[in-house]
């Protein structure tokens, strides 16, 4: 912790981060209830809160065991390392590496994952982030063009076989698509090419948003995705994927995200794309903020 926020993570199983709020603050992380203080398990709990995993996701090595406790190692002030025991089925090793910034709400980190098979292979690295029921996703979305000046298309979309695009969770607006998480429906799912590089979700008066790169170069998992978007009746997930790698015996990659944490920020309407710009303005638009310098378009 420091002196705006605290962050816990779980030693028993994992690795897994359980909390990211203010002193006092609301947590806008989801942690099941019912998942909640047991380890061992010989299959995969959700259990919530925040995770690394990688793409392209698969019914038997996606879903993985991570029920066993984990190892951490102290590299600063606010500074941690989280390191499970190996995926050896998977022939794959992961680490978290934590870092808040002595002063302010900023976390920055870095998810890796080390080839410890014998052979190739070629993969993403997915930084998953289940948020708390009740809020809406926020993702921003390039700036309207028009025509005729503006022929060709500036977005891409991709969709899982169970999203019905009537959805009434779904909001495609001009500035942002928004996703509503309802307790009382099931899954869907959207995934974009996100060259904007952040997103966000509102919660309980609490504001979370994650920044991830976008590199136009790379190849992405799902059709292209460096974002995705999940909910059903009990949560919703930001999740933000790497590039698509190959990796060898004993090589790694990683995977950054930055998070920032804005809170006060009372009720809204969650099928209001204007009021809740409006909310997040003063945040986007700060003087000497990340947002004002690359999102103009959002004044």
């Amino acid at each position: 912790m420091n002196d705006s926020v605290e962050l816990i993570a779980t030693l028993d199983v994992g690795p897994r981060i359980l909390a990211y709020r203010k002193h006092g603050g609301f947590n806008p992380l989801n942690i099941f209830e019912d998942q909640a203080g047991t380890s061992g398990e010989t299959v995969w709990r959700n259990r919530g809160g925040h995770r690394l995993w990688t793409a392209p996701e698969h019914k038997v090595k996606t879903y993985f065991p991570d029920n066993a406790p984990v190892e951490w190692e102290q590299l600063g002030e606010c500074h941690v390392k989280l390191c499970p025991p190996p995926e050896t089925s998977n022939g794959l090793q992961k680490e978290i590496e934590i870092q808040l910034d002595s002063v302010g709400t900023g976390v920055t980190l870095v998810h890796r994952v080390t080839r410890i098979g014998k052979t190739p292979v070629t993969l993403a690295p997915w930084a998953l982030s289940v948020m708390a029921a009740g809020g809406v996703a926020v993702v921003p979305q390039p700036e309207m063009g028009e025509h005729p000046r503006d022929l060709l298309p500036n977005r891409n979309l991709v969709l899982w076989p169970y999203t019905d695009m009537c959805d009434p969770r779904w909001h495609f607006g001009k500035k942002y698509i928004l996703l509503r998480q309802d307790a009382t429906r099931g899954p869907t799912k959207i995934g974009l090419p996100h060259q904007i590089g952040w997103s966000g979700y509102l919660v309980g008066g609490v504001f979370f948003l994650k920044r991830y790169a976008w590199d136009p170069e790379a190849n992405y998992p799902d059709n292209g995705c460096n974002l995705e978007i999940f909910t059903n009746a009990r949560m919703l997930e930001l999740e933000s994927l790497g590039p698509l790698t190959e990796l060898g015996s004993g090589e790694s990659l990683e995977h950054v995200e930055r998070w920032e944490l804005h809170d006060g920020l009372g009720t809204f309407d969650a099928k209001s794309e204007q009021q809740i710009h409006e909310l997040l303005q003063p945040i986007l638009s700060a003087p000497g903020s990340y947002f004002a310098k690359v999102n103009g378009q959002l004044s």
